[in-house]
Protein backbone atom coordinates (compact mmCIF):
# COMPACT_ATOMS: atom_id res chain seq x y z
CA UNK A 1 0.00 0.00 0.00
CA UNK A 2 1.47 3.34 -0.99
CA UNK A 3 0.90 6.98 0.81
CA UNK A 4 -0.91 9.24 -1.34
CA UNK A 5 1.27 12.63 -0.97
CA UNK A 6 -0.73 15.38 1.29
CA UNK A 7 -2.02 18.19 0.09
CA UNK A 8 -1.18 22.10 1.45
CA UNK A 9 -2.48 25.46 1.79
CA UNK A 10 -2.55 28.44 3.91
CA UNK A 11 -6.18 29.86 4.67
CA UNK A 12 -6.74 32.95 2.65
CA UNK A 13 -8.13 36.30 3.58
CA UNK A 14 -11.60 35.46 2.11
CA UNK A 15 -12.13 32.14 3.79
CA UNK A 16 -12.71 34.07 6.77
CA UNK A 17 -16.37 34.84 7.85
CA UNK A 18 -17.88 37.10 10.20
CA UNK A 19 -16.48 35.22 13.68
CA UNK A 20 -13.44 35.37 12.32
CA UNK A 21 -12.68 32.11 11.67
CA UNK A 22 -12.69 29.87 8.73
CA UNK A 23 -16.16 29.62 6.79
CA UNK A 24 -17.64 25.87 6.54
CA UNK A 25 -18.02 26.10 2.79
CA UNK A 26 -14.02 26.60 2.59
CA UNK A 27 -13.32 23.33 4.45
CA UNK A 28 -15.29 21.65 1.77
CA UNK A 29 -13.39 24.16 -1.06
CA UNK A 30 -9.81 22.45 1.14
CA UNK A 31 -11.64 19.03 0.63
CA UNK A 32 -11.71 19.78 -3.06
CA UNK A 33 -8.45 20.49 -3.64
CA UNK A 34 -7.68 17.52 -2.23
CA UNK A 35 -9.77 15.08 -3.85
CA UNK A 36 -8.43 17.34 -7.20
CA UNK A 37 -5.04 15.69 -5.96
CA UNK A 38 -5.72 12.33 -5.69
CA UNK A 39 -7.12 12.36 -8.86
CA UNK A 40 -4.20 13.76 -10.54
CA UNK A 41 -2.04 11.06 -8.64
CA UNK A 42 -4.43 7.86 -9.54
CA UNK A 43 -4.23 9.28 -13.24
CA UNK A 44 -7.44 10.56 -13.51
CA UNK A 45 -5.53 14.44 -14.37
CA UNK A 46 -6.68 17.36 -17.05
CA UNK A 47 -5.40 15.40 -19.97
CA UNK A 48 -7.25 12.20 -18.65
CA UNK A 49 -10.35 13.98 -18.26
CA UNK A 50 -9.98 16.07 -21.74
CA UNK A 51 -9.01 12.38 -23.45
CA UNK A 52 -11.45 10.13 -22.05
CA UNK A 53 -14.09 12.32 -21.20
CA UNK A 54 -14.15 10.95 -17.79
CA UNK A 55 -14.11 12.25 -14.67
CA UNK A 56 -15.09 11.60 -10.62
CA UNK A 57 -18.20 12.85 -9.33
CA UNK A 58 -19.02 13.31 -5.75
CA UNK A 59 -22.28 11.47 -4.80
CA UNK A 60 -22.20 11.91 -1.40
CA UNK A 61 -20.42 13.19 1.23
CA UNK A 62 -20.09 13.93 5.04
CA UNK A 63 -17.87 16.55 6.66
CA UNK A 64 -16.87 16.91 10.27
CA UNK A 65 -16.13 20.14 11.72
CA UNK A 66 -14.12 19.50 14.66
CA UNK A 67 -12.37 22.93 15.65
CA UNK A 68 -11.44 26.47 14.30
CA UNK A 69 -8.86 27.63 12.57
CA UNK A 70 -8.00 31.19 11.33
CA UNK A 71 -6.49 33.26 8.74
CA UNK A 72 -3.14 32.64 7.60
CA UNK A 73 -3.10 28.85 9.13
CA UNK A 74 -1.47 26.31 7.53
CA UNK A 75 -3.54 23.29 6.47
CA UNK A 76 -2.85 19.91 5.66
CA UNK A 77 -5.34 17.24 4.11
CA UNK A 78 -4.25 13.90 4.43
CA UNK A 79 -5.80 11.02 2.02
CA UNK A 80 -7.17 7.48 2.52
CA UNK A 81 -8.58 5.25 0.02
CA UNK A 82 -11.06 3.15 1.92
CA UNK A 83 -12.86 1.29 -0.85
CA UNK A 84 -13.23 1.19 -4.13
CA UNK A 85 -15.20 -0.81 -6.88
CA UNK A 86 -15.23 -0.82 -10.87
CA UNK A 87 -16.92 2.35 -11.50
CA UNK A 88 -16.60 4.23 -7.37
CA UNK A 89 -14.02 5.44 -4.99
CA UNK A 90 -14.52 5.99 -1.13
CA UNK A 91 -12.59 8.59 0.42
CA UNK A 92 -11.06 9.80 3.97
CA UNK A 93 -9.92 13.11 4.21
CA UNK A 94 -9.11 14.55 7.56
CA UNK A 95 -7.71 17.84 7.73
CA UNK A 96 -4.84 19.67 9.88
CA UNK A 97 -3.69 22.46 11.49
CA UNK A 98 0.08 21.08 13.36
CA UNK A 99 -0.68 18.04 14.64
CA UNK A 100 -4.53 18.77 15.37
CA UNK A 101 -7.27 17.04 13.22
CA UNK A 102 -9.50 20.54 13.17
CA UNK A 103 -12.52 18.37 9.99
CA UNK A 104 -12.89 14.97 8.58
CA UNK A 105 -14.33 14.28 4.97
CA UNK A 106 -15.71 11.09 4.11
CA UNK A 107 -16.42 10.89 0.11
CA UNK A 108 -17.88 8.33 -2.20
CA UNK A 109 -17.21 9.20 -5.97
CA UNK A 110 -18.33 7.74 -9.07
CA UNK A 111 -16.63 7.78 -12.38
CA UNK A 112 -18.98 9.27 -14.67
CA UNK A 113 -18.92 9.25 -18.42
CA UNK A 114 -19.41 12.86 -19.22
CA UNK A 115 -21.08 12.54 -22.35
CA UNK A 116 -23.46 10.37 -21.46
CA UNK A 117 -23.84 11.10 -17.72
CA UNK A 118 -23.70 7.39 -16.62
CA UNK A 119 -21.08 5.72 -14.58
CA UNK A 120 -18.65 4.01 -16.39
CA UNK A 121 -15.83 1.55 -15.27
CA UNK A 122 -12.41 3.16 -13.90
CA UNK A 123 -9.69 1.59 -17.14
CA UNK A 124 -7.19 -0.96 -15.93
CA UNK A 125 -4.45 2.05 -15.64
CA UNK A 126 -6.57 4.02 -13.08
CA UNK A 127 -7.57 0.79 -11.18
CA UNK A 128 -4.21 -0.20 -10.86
CA UNK A 129 -3.48 3.41 -9.19
CA UNK A 130 -6.21 3.28 -6.95
CA UNK A 131 -4.78 -0.69 -5.49
CA UNK A 132 -1.73 0.19 -5.11
CA UNK A 133 -2.88 3.19 -2.59
CA UNK A 134 -6.14 1.64 -1.23
CA UNK A 135 -5.70 0.82 2.74
CA UNK A 136 -5.43 -3.03 2.52
CA UNK A 137 -6.70 -4.33 5.63
CA UNK A 138 -9.74 -4.20 8.06
CA UNK A 139 -9.22 -1.72 10.27
CA UNK A 140 -6.73 0.81 8.55
CA UNK A 141 -9.89 2.79 7.88
CA UNK A 142 -10.13 5.52 10.50
CA UNK A 143 -12.96 4.88 13.60
CA UNK A 144 -15.25 8.07 12.15
CA UNK A 145 -16.14 5.80 8.49
CA UNK A 146 -19.78 5.22 7.88
CA UNK A 147 -20.89 7.12 10.82
CA UNK A 148 -24.11 9.17 10.43
CA UNK A 149 -25.59 12.28 12.07
CA UNK A 150 -26.67 12.02 15.43
CA UNK A 151 -28.87 14.46 17.46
Amino acid sequence: MGVLPAYRCAVQPDWIDYNGHMSEAFYVLVFGFATDQVMDRLGMDQAYRAAAGSSLYTVEAHVRYLAETGLGAELTVTTQIVGAGAKKLHLAHEMRTGEQVIATEELLALHVDQNSGRSTPFPVPVLGSISRFRTGLEGEAPDWIGRKVTS
